[in-house]
């Protein structure tokens, strides 16, 4: 189901992967975020122009607000809280500037712990 923006000069569509796109890619440039679900963060970004929306991410759109769950790898190290809140403010603040739609939740699940590799 498409997203419809109407403007004075006719309609913009956004297909529907476009809104978890966004929330991968704004969770991926959160320090200590190794993983976007099964997506390598390298693999999310090399892929800017992906047509699938990322497994992992789960996004509801009603009206205008946005609900996001999404699962995330951390690195090993970083406190999970304070990583968790600063992908859900990138998130929220993402998809609030491009999309002009009211992120109402940014649910987290840390679904990995990646270690870091013997000798570093």
């Amino acid at each position: 189901m498409s997203n419809d923006v109407n403007e004075k000069i006719g309609t913009v569509k956004v297909a529907d992967d476009v809104v978890p796109n966004i929330a991968a890619l704004a969770a991926a440039e959160v320090d200590g975020v190794v993983s976007v679900a099964e997506n390598l963060t390298a693999e999310i970004i090399d892929r800017m122009g992906m047509r699938k929306a990322p497994k992992g991410v789960k996004v509801e759109i009603k009206g205008k607000k946005v609900y996001v769950d999404m699962a995330l790898g951390i690195d090993y190290g970083y406190n999970v809280p304070e990583t968790s809140r600063k992908v859900q403010e990138k998130v929220k603040e993402s998809i609030e500037t491009m999309m002009g739609l009211e992120v109402v939740d940014v649910n987290i699940h840390i679904a990995s712990v990646v270690l870091p590799k013997a000798g570093q």
